[in-house]
């Protein structure tokens, strides 16, 4: 099962636990109850609002699950996840192998993770009708480790060839940038969901270094899918959309369900993500070469939708 990802947007809401499920109550008038959620069903939570309360007991609850509870700030960037303590249960025998990795496995694996994300921004350049050879030249050039940073060599050319000359990625700006913030956050708590249960630590990265940053591997892992994102938001301001209204938020989400091109046939973007989190844990172990990164293409639903505008 894939899971829930569940948002909380309003400033008035309670959460607390009971029963097995999280219920979601009104904090003014009657206090009504307004919903409720199996646990059982919720791949994370994201909370994008700033009056929120929620119950210790819940938290417990959705960590005992593997469910990151995620903190998003005012520009709909997570500021904070909490993660749990157990993912799995070859944990310690997968982050003893991720510790003791060596420099030459990382560079060969962040190589891969590079190709696969510029392979994906050139098919979201196509199905936006923008021209793709300035990524797909770039994927033939990276080395182990990306010493020359194709990556940034890509994003410099793919964000003006999917918005236009003019946009500036700015994690601060609104419109556009503000839709990627809220994208980016849903993919990036589907992808540390996706590291946890492969009992590999996010914190040890294949590339990002940032002693800040406690979710270095959760970003290295998400880039590739980052793409399937990007196209999503592009179709939204095709059609006028410039805010993160309900219905572009459950827009973006919707696109970790959809089904990507993988090895063994149509598979779901966030199982892709978990496919991709295991591999990377049985490289580290010896037990496969390489790791298992989505073919070529976005998701099907997103691609047929593209087509039939």
């Amino acid at each position: 099962m894939i899971g829930r990802i569940v948002e909380v947007a309003d400033d008035r809401r309670h959460l607390f636990l009971h029963r097995g499920f999280m219920v979601v109550q009104d904090t003014v008038g009657e206090r009504k109850e307004l919903g409720q959620v199996p646990l059982d069903d919720i791949a994370a939570v994201i909370a994008n609002a700033h009056g929120l309360s929620y119950t210790n007991n819940l938290l417990v609850a959705l960590a005992e699950r593997g469910a990151p509870f995620v903190l998003c700030a005012a520009n709909h960037n997570a500021v904070g996840m909490l993660l749990p303590i157990n993912g799995n249960f070859e944990q310690s025998r997968r982050i003893e192998a991720q510790i003791a990795a060596s420099q030459p496995t990382h560079k060969r694996l962040w190589a891969a993770v590079v190709r696969a994300k510029l392979e994906q921004q050139a098919a979201a350049l196509e199905a936006a009708g923008a021209p793709t050879a300035p990524l797909t030249a770039l994927v033939r050039k990276v080395k182990s480790g990306d010493p020359e940073n194709m990556e940034a060599q890509g994003a410099r050319r793919y964000w003006g060839l999917l918005f236009g000359e003019s946009f500036r990625r700015d994690q601060d700006g609104e419109g556009l940038n503000a839709l990627l913030n809220y994208g980016y956050t849903v993919l990036r708590s589907a992808t540390a969901r996706a590291v946890i249960a492969a009992g590999l630590h996010p914190g040890i990265g294949l590339h990002h270094s940032n002693d800040n940053n406690a979710m270095r591997l959760v970003d290295d892992l998400m880039e590739p899918f980052r793409p399937v994102i990007d196209l999503k938001v592009w179709q939204l301001w095709r059609n006028g959309e410039l805010n993160v209204t309900p219905e572009a938020k459950r827009a973006l989400v919707r696109t970790l369900y959809d089904d990507m091109q993988s090895d063994i046939g149509a598979t779901p973007v966030m199982v892709c993500m978990q496919k991709l989190a295991t591999s990377i844990a049985q490289v580290y172990l010896g037990q496969r070469d390489k790791p298992d990164l989505p073919l070529p293409g976005l998701p099907l639903a997103l691609a047929q939708d593209l087509r039939d505008e």
